[in-house]
C-alpha cells in the first residue's frame, strides 16, 4: 500500500509518502522555526496562517520527491491530534479533501503515536517495548504492546523536557528554539561545575518534573549574574543543566524497564535527537542489556513520515474514520486503544 501521510500538530508543515507503513518514497518538511523565533516561541495563529500556504506545495513536493501522482496513492492518513487545533485543521481538512475527491481510505493518527513508532522506519522494535517520548509538550513513559495498544506508565507533571530545554536557553539568552544550542554548549562544559536539583529522582514513581529545575537555572542567574552568561561558565551551565535532565530520564526509564519486566526500549520525540540524552539510554543498554532504539535525528523530530506507520496498519486492517474526524487538541494516547480496539 502506498500512503500519502499529513502532519501539521504544531509549526512544521510535512507530507510524505510512504510504501506498507515502511519504506519512505518521500519526506518532506517546511519549518516555520525563523517565523517564531521572533516572538520567542509558536504563535498558533500565525502557525495555522503558514500552514494554509505550505500545505498544498509539500504534498506536491512529497509526491515528486517519491516519483508518484495521486492515482497512485491507496490511502491517506493524517494527525488528529493532540496539537494545536487550527494547525491540525489545516492538514486534516487537506487529507480528508484528497480522500473525498479521490474516494480513497481515509484515517486520523495520534502524533505521539506517530513518534513513538517512527523507528519503524528504519528498524522495527519487537513488541512488547517501553517507549520514552521527549518532545517539547511531552515527556511520557508508554508499554507498548502493539500497534495501537498502549499504556502509560507516567507522565511531565508540569514542563516537558523539550519545554524546559526552550525556556532554560531563553533564560540564557541563546534564543528560540534554544535545545539544540544547548546541547552544542554542553559539549564542550563541566557537568559538574554546578549543582542542580534531580526533580522526583527517587519518589517511587514514573512520573517527571522540570519546572523546578528550569527555576533553579533562574536562581543561579540571578545569583550569579550575567557572567554566567557567556564563554565558560555559560558552557559549563548549559552541560549541568543537560546532565540534570538525562540522569532523571535515564533513572525513570530504568525503573520503568525494571518493573515492566522488559528488555526493549524506544526514545523517541525531538529530545531524542539530544547527544546527552542518546548517550546515557546508550550507557543504561550497555549496563542493563537492553535492547536499545532511537530513531535517526531527522525521524525524531515532527514529520508526516512518522504516522505512516500506524496509518498503514489501520488501513489495512478496515480500522478507519469517516470524513466527519475532528482534530483535537488534547487526546490521551491510551485512548486510541480504546478506540481501536472497540475496549
Amino acid at each position: 500500500m502506498l500512503t500519502l501521510s499529513i502532519e501539521t500538530s504544531c509549526d512544521e508543515t510535512a507530507a510524505a509518502v510512504v510504501q506498507d507503513g515502511r519504506k519512505i518514497l518521500g519526506n518532506v518538511i517546511s519549518s516555520q522555526v525563523a517565523i517564531h523565533a521572533e516572538y520567542g516561541g509558536v504563535v498558533p495563529e500565525i502557525a495555522s496562517r503558514k500552514h494554509l500556504e505550505a500545505v498544498i506545495p509539500v504534498i506536491s513536493e512529497a509526491l515528486s520527491q517519491a516519483g508518484v501522482t495521486l492515482d497512485d496513492i491507496q490511502g491517506i492518513v493524517a494527525t488528529k491530534g493532540p496539537g494545536l487545533v487550527g494547525a491540525l485543521l489545516v492538514g486534516l481538512s487537506a487529507a480528508k479533501g484528497i480522500a473525498f475527491v479521490r474516494n480513497l481510505p481515509f484515517v486520523g493518527v495520534h502524533h505521539i503515536e506517530g513518534h513513538l513508532l517512527a523507528g519503524f522506519l528504519e528498524r522495527s522494535a519487537p513488541f512488547p517495548f517501553l517507549a520514552l517520548v521527549v518532545s517539547g509538550g511531552h515527556t511520557h513513559l508508554y508499554r507498548v504492546d502493539g500497534i495501537g495498544r498502549y499504556s502509560q506508565l507516567g507522565q511531565t507533571l508540569d514542563d516537558a523536557a523539550g519545554e524546559a530545554f526552550d525556556k532554560t536557553a531563553t533564560l540564557l539568552g541563546l534564543g528560540y528554539p534554544g535545545g539544540m544550542v544547548i546541547d552544542r554548549l554542553a559539549g564542550e562544559g563541566n557537568p559538574g561545575r554546578y549543582s542542580l536539583p534531580r526533580p522526583l529522582l527517587r519518589d517511587g514513581s514514573f512520573n517527571f518534573s522540570f519546572s523546578g529545575l528550569k527555576t533553579a537555572v533562574a536562581t543561579l542567574v540571578r545569583r550569579e549574574g550575567d557572567g554566567v552568561k557567556e564563554g565558560e561558565p555559560l558552557r559549563d551551565l548549559c552541560a549541568s543543566f543537560q546532565a540534570a535532565v538525562t540522569e532523571v530520564l535515564v533513572a525513570k526509564t530504568a525503573a520503568a524497564l525494571a518493573d515492566q519486566g522488559i528488555s526493549r526500549l524506544v526514545v523517541a520525540g525531538g529530545v531524542a535527537s539530544n547527544s546527552g540524552l542518546r548517550a546515557g539510554m546508550a550507557g543504561l543498554s550497555r549496563r542493563s542489556g537492553v535492547e536499545l532504539f532511537i530513531p535517526s535525528p531527522l525521524l525524531c523530530t515532527d514529520n508526516a513520515a512518522m504516522i505512516a506507520v500506524a496509518g498503514d496498519f489501520y488501513l489495512e486492517n478496515g480500522m478507519t474514520d469517516d470524513l466527519t474526524l475532528d482534530a483535537v487538541a488534547t487526546w490521551p494516547l491510551p485512548m486510541v486503544t480504546r478506540q481501536r480496539w472497540n475496549l
